[in-house]
């Protein structure tokens, strides 16, 4: 009580509360009650004026964004904070920068520290010490909770028994299993979307045609705590991550994604969800469930995806075809340097012309060539080739079309079946409840 003084009690108190996850707040009441019951302590040392900064509920302390701690520390430099009260130090930081930081605008103003062990006044050199040594722990702590934590989540993976969430299409079935959704409208509709990429060979025209069809596919959504399926026009994203999803071809993986910490404007920045190779996943186990597709189909999918990267920056990708009046635009690669090469147009036909060596190194462009006789000769010998092959063609397309017919009919047909079982079922809900029927039974 002596490092308590009139100048702190003439300032005001402030409460700082916090709890690391919006879990925490849903079923951890009682952190909050003892956090909240701080300002009783407050009041009994003394303190009139108490400010609770509750702003930082749900937020880890370890975290870049803490509004409410920012508040404490804007409060503590304007000469506001007599003393900050916190149940310990992990409430208050769980970073040496953070805690540190607190600890010398405290020391600067002659702001005390209360938390449930005592009394701390940064000012003196043994409480500066034990704040210090309050912080390490608190860090160190946080850091072993981490690794064992993200351990025992790899170990479970190794296993294959780790679902985090469950792609649409599959369904939980224990705890450590997964099976095919049995509703066959989800199955025909993914299905749908690696037949239609084996046709076209192209994420983003699956995407279209399927945009075009008005047929939609399954997302997984939250109904309250509940996990279900709504059904959407997809977005491009929803066709490239069914066909880039290992768990589609039957596999279990873990760890196809990784995060990134970088500074922008000062702050430090977490960017997560970036793809991994697949020789850098952690786990891949093949032939773990059913699949929608085989292992080999999916490598191949892969390949295909993979070469229609253009302007991504993989030198080896062959890239998708280009719009223009040339041929072979976005085709061809200079013999000399192996780079794409350009097109530009003017006069009777374009041009194709090699500058990767200009642009990249400053040299002379490798070869340019006029378009009318390349694409020509191109021509001429695929017309030559697909001759024989003209009528079979013709049947190939008529039955593709055909197929795209019964496979939006299909869908719709599952979709009507599905809202009449759904009426159905409210109708009998309406009736087992309704008091009229009841009395009427």
């Amino acid at each position: 009580m002596t490092k308590i003084t009139a100048e702190h009690l003439a300032r005001s108190a402030f409460v700082y509360i916090r709890q690391s996850t919006a879990d925490q707040l849903m079923h951890n009441q009682e952190s909050q009650r003892r956090q909240y019951g701080l300002t009783d302590r407050a009041r009994q040392f003394g303190w009139a004026t108490i400010e609770v900064i509750d702003d930082d509920l749900g937020r880890s302390g370890g975290g870049t964004s803490r509004p409410g701690f920012e508040r404490l520390l804007a409060a503590i430099c304007e000469g506001h904070a007599g003393a900050v009260f916190a149940i310990e130090a992990s409430r208050l930081a769980r970073n040496g920068r953070d805690w540190h930081t607190l600890i010398e605008f405290c020391g600067l103003v002659g702001t005390i520290i209360v938390d449930e062990d005592g009394i701390y006044d940064p000012r003196h050199p043994n409480d500066r010490l034990l704040l210090g040594m309050k912080g390490t722990m608190s860090e160190l702590e946080l850091s072993l909770f981490r690794q064992r934590s993200h351990e025992a989540l790899k170990q479970k993976a190794r296993r294959g028994a780790l679902f985090l969430g469950v792609a649409a299409g599959y369904v939980k079935t224990g705890r450590e299993r997964i099976e095919k959704d049995p509703d066959q409208r989800v199955q025909d509709a993914l299905t749908l979307v690696f037949a239609k990429f084996a046709e076209l060979q192209s994420a983003r025209q699956v995407h279209m045609w399927l945009r075009d069809e008005g047929i939609a596919l399954p997302v997984k959504c939250h109904d309250g705590e509940r996990r279900c399926i709504a059904w959407k026009l997809p977005l491009y994203n929803t066709v490239h991550n069914i066909l880039t999803n290992p768990i589609f071809a039957g596999a279990y993986a873990f760890g196809r994604t990784t995060s990134k910490v970088i500074i922008e404007d000062g702050r430090k920045c977490v960017r997560r969800g970036l793809r991994r190779p697949q020789a850098e996943w952690d786990v891949l186990l093949k032939d773990q469930h059913e699949g929608y597709i085989t292992w080999d189909e999916f490598e191949r999918n892969q390949q295909v995806i993979a070469n229609n990267a253009t302007g991504k920056g993989v030198a080896t990708a062959r890239g998708a075809v280009r719009r223009g009046g040339m041929l072979l635009a976005g085709l061809l690669r200079c013999g000399h340097c192996g780079r794409k090469m350009y097109v530009s147009y003017g006069g009777r036909s374009g041009r194709y012309h090699c500058v990767g060596a200009r642009v990249n190194h400053g040299t002379k462009r490798c070869i340019s060539f006029g378009g009318l006789r390349a694409d020509d000769a191109v021509g001429t010998e695929v017309l030559r080739v697909l001759k024989p092959l003209g009528i079979d063609a013709a049947v190939k397309a008529l039955e593709a079309q055909a197929g795209e017919t019964s496979a939006r009919q299909r869908q719709l047909e599952l979709a009507l079946q599905r809202a009449r079982y759904e009426a159905a079922h409210a109708r009998q809900q309406y009736d087992a409840v309704d008091p009229a029927q009841r009395q009427s039974r």
